[in-house]
């Protein structure tokens, strides 16, 4: 079966279930010639086991038997920006009815100075609080996940949360604070309504606030109560609730690379048991291979420890990896260049899924190659400085991914019905 005709067969099913998504037509083809619409599929060995059992899972958990999925996006700025993670979140959300979602893990990034948070989530703060990114050469903070946290001083410190995503139905009825106290015995609460709730559980160990509520929970406050000389650090925020279903948590720092999400975030490993992850999808990359040189051994290297963390908490953890984003590199000033580390870091990206069982959505192919990026950027699809992408190029981004992702779910190579039974 051709891809187009199984694409506009995609196309029909979108329709049939009121998504939105842009996909794959021959509209879409001519207004952006320069994509290698062609290249929009996950590559992958046929019989990786750890890919057809994740499909297979998600299969289920969508199609109104049992289980759950948890993905987890990990990045850099393509990542902390939130859009193309929503965007494929939107999108599996919106495609299948009847699951249940929570959001997953979050970080208030806005409440530290100079920091871009998603925009499917609020912040609001009593102050500018103390920021500790995994991307500082000496940390000062012990991170987690998120590889970021914000340290409460000397007072009563608040941050509210307000989910701001009105198209879909988020189950939020319990939060876990992550975080610890270095000086004093500080323990967050939460205002819910004008209710203040203890947490009903705390485990010093993993660093964890647990928050039971018995109804819906879309906007909250967390109350930090620091007296003179205490603190608090705040590493993450994971909202969920009790039912089967699909999570996406997305995960990103401004400029992180590999070696950011390793000795620089001792508590890595304890998230990740919170959220047990089924799939993680890779996209980190493009800070490693920024410079005139790029030592791939090492990339190669990282990557592989960033994996065996990850095979701690769950041995069947399937893989995706984005291959790094065309982009260009300043050499002087108004002067620059293709940035061909990224053909040096997609050979890699196409190792390790031959190694772990994984797979690759080559970004960088579907672009249009080495320096392809000058065209989606006059294409108002990326960013003057040709690294980054608009929204409008954040959310075609999403769509792409998504009909890759489809494409395994729903089809056999015959066109038929597959083993999901969708």
């Amino acid at each position: 079966m051709d891809r187009k005709h199984k694409t506009t067969i995609i196309l029909l099913q979108l329709i049939a279930v009121g998504l939105s998504a842009q996909v794959v037509t021959s509209e879409l083809e001519s207004q952006y010639p320069f994509i290698n619409f062609a290249g929009d599929t996950l590559v992958y060995n046929k019989n990786s086991i750890k890919i057809k059992n994740f499909f297979r899972k998600f299969g289920n958990a969508t199609n109104g038997k049992n289980g759950s999925v948890n993905i987890v996006h990990i990045g850099g700025s393509h990542v902390q920006a939130g859009t193309l993670s929503h965007r494929i979140r939107t999108n599996i959300l919106t495609s299948f009815s009847g699951i249940t979602a929570d959001r997953g893990m979050i970080f208030p990034y806005s409440v530290g100075a100079k920091c871009n948070n998603p925009a499917d989530y609020k912040v609001e703060k009593s102050n500018t609080l103390q920021l500790t990114r995994n991307v500082y050469k000496e940390p000062q903070k012990e991170l987690g996940l998120c590889g970021i946290a914000v340290t409460a001083y000397d007072s009563t410190e608040w941050v509210k949360i307000t989910l701001n995503e009105p198209n879909l139905d988020f189950e939020t009825t319990q939060i876990t604070v992550l975080g610890y106290s270095e000086t004093g015995n500080v323990a967050p609460y939460i205002i819910f309504h004008g209710t203040e709730y203890r947490p009903t559980r705390i485990n010093l160990q993993t660093r964890r606030y647990v928050f039971n509520f018995h109804s819906v929970v879309d906007s909250f406050t967390v109350v930090i109560p620091c007296e003179e000389e205490q603190s608090f650090t705040l590493t993450g925020i994971y909202l969920a609730n009790r039912k089967n279903g699909v999570s996406l948590s997305s995960i990103g720092v401004n400029g992180a690379a590999t070696c950011d999400y390793l000795d620089k975030c001792p508590y890595l490993v304890k998230d990740l048991q919170l959220i047990k992850p089924d799939l993680v999808i890779f996209g980190i990359g493009i800070n490693d291979a920024a410079g005139k040189t790029f030592d791939t051994a090492v990339f190669h290297r990282n990557y592989l420890r960033i994996i065996d963390s990850i095979k701690t908490v769950n041995p069947e953890c399937a893989f995706i990896f984005i291959t790094n984003n065309d982009s260009y590199r300043k050499t002087a000033r108004r002067k620059y260049v293709a940035n061909s580390n990224a053909l040096l870091a997609r050979d890699v990206f196409y190792r390790l899924a031959k190694e772990t069982d994984g797979a690759v959505w080559d970004l960088f192919n579907i672009m249009g190659g080495l320096g392809s990026m000058t065209k989606w950027r006059d294409a108002k699809l990326g960013r003057p400085d040709r690294i980054h992408f608009t929204p409008d190029g954040y959310n075609l981004l999403g769509d792409l991914f998504f009909n890759a992702f489809l494409n395994e779910i729903i089809y056999s190579d015959d066109g038929q019905y597959d083993e999901f039974h969708f």
